[in-house]
């Protein structure tokens, strides 16, 4: 190391026409804001939780009657009031133990010791469906839900995000709209509806672009096997990727990236109690469950896609963490499975936590809007945030300067 004079020697010895000019230090560039943290900061809940209440008009929206028509035509024209205005329909009919088409795999076996995954455990109280009437106290709802359904045409409405470089790639994104029970179907599923439709408000925004489409569908026929999931599948898995007309650029059904379901997001207040009782409120370690079906032809790739999930949420969610696991069952994603990356987005386990009696309101006349609090809310909101950060990310969104 030289000594401080030995440099000045050194410096002094430099002929004058070496000396470097003085220069202005550079100033950095202000950092660009992280355009899905931008984006996911336009979810509100209150907003979230007026959409749910909206859906809560039409009662349980029980398929095959006219409070789900109603529906299904407030949906759209809610989604169009967002700026997604290239809605359309699916349309297919169904019957009431019909004879199921080869639409797609058939529904997944209850869950057993041997399925892995959804094995029960712990404390199990009765899950099942209400199909009483007046097991509803509230006389104006009961009115509301009492009209049966009936089999014939049925209709699901989806609108499309297009990409700006790849509109011949898609994320696809649903939840259901139809329930059962006699109650308001909040929960099952107003929730993960609500959730489909608060993406399509924030992505249809007119300075938000994404560089592959994004499809937001509310499949309807749920409740009666997936059926709306499966009709989609029937009519339109062999149309993928095709430019019609050719040479005009468009794609009515862009290759399938990925399919995310949202079913039932709201309720974790854990484990039932030995009398069967659930807790009052949320549990301190509730936690959003992002579950794929390792038994799916295409486990390893919904399996990479369920982690990517985790990462948003782990990066955008506010409150609750994520929670991956191998056992999807019994959701519209399951038609998908074996044809594309399939995840299931929702409260808990579908398998040993939901069928093991953990939310009450499964089916039942208490799963209204007034059942639920702010803090059931805001897990929902954090599933809202962790599937906009994913699918923000993963189709490439952008801000417009």
């Amino acid at each position: 190391m030289r000594s401080n004079g030995a440099v000045l020697l050194v410096l002094l010895a430099l002929p004058v026409h070496y000396a470097a000019p003085p220069v202005q230090a550079a100033v950095a560039p202000a950092a660009q804001a992280d355009p899905v943290a931008v984006l996911v900061a336009r979810l509100e809940l209150e907003s979230y939780k007026a959409t749910i209440k909206s859906l809560t008009q039409f009662g349980d929206r029980r398929q095959g009657t006219d409070r789900n028509r109603a529906a299904v035509n407030w949906i759209e024209a809610t989604l169009r009031s967002y700026g997604c205005l290239n809605t359309a329909r699916i349309r297919y009919e169904y019957f009431p133990n019909q004879a199921r088409q080869p639409s797609g795999p058939p529904p997944a076996p209850v869950p057993d010791a041997a399925s892995g995954g959804g094995r029960y455990r712990g404390v199990r109280a009765y899950a099942g469906v209400n199909s009483d009437p007046l097991q509803q106290p509230d006389e104006k709802l009961r009115a509301l839900n009492y009209q049966p359904s009936v089999g014939g045409a049925r209709e699901e409405v989806y609108c499309t995000k297009i990409g700006s470089a790849h509109p011949e790639e898609m994320y696809i994104v649903g939840a259901h709209m139809d329930g059962i029970g006699w109650g308001e179907a909040a929960n099952d599923d107003g929730s993960g509806t609500a959730l489909v439709m608060e993406l399509a408000r924030v992505f249809a925004a007119p300075d938000v672009r994404t560089e592959r489409s994004i499809r937001f569908v509310l499949w309807n026929n749920e409740e009666t096997g997936l059926d709306g999931a499966r009709a989609y599948v029937a009519q339109r898995a062999a149309l993928q990727g095709k430019e019609d007309p050719p040479g005009s650029g468009l794609y009515p059904e862009p290759k399938w990236l990925g399919m995310v379901q949202h079913d039932m997001m709201l309720f974790d207040h854990g484990m039932p109690r030995p009398d069967g009782s659930v807790a009052k409120t949320q549990r301190p370690e509730a936690d959003i469950n992002i579950e794929f079906q390792s038994a799916a032809q295409r486990a390893d790739d919904a399996q990479k896609l369920a982690w990517a999930f985790y990462a948003a949420n782990e990066a955008y969610a506010s409150d609750y963490p994520a929670a991956v696991a191998p056992h999807m069952t019994n959701t519209d994603s399951v038609p998908f499975m074996d044809l594309v990356p399939a995840i299931s987005v929702r409260e808990n386990e579908r398998g040993r936590e939901i069928g093991g009696g953990w939310d009450p309101q499964w089916h039942q006349p208490t799963d209204v809007f007034i059942t639920y609090n702010d803090e059931d809310f805001r897990l929902g909101l954090n599933a809202v945030q962790t599937t906009l950060g994913a699918i923000a990310r993963l189709s490439g969104a952008r801000l417009n300067q």
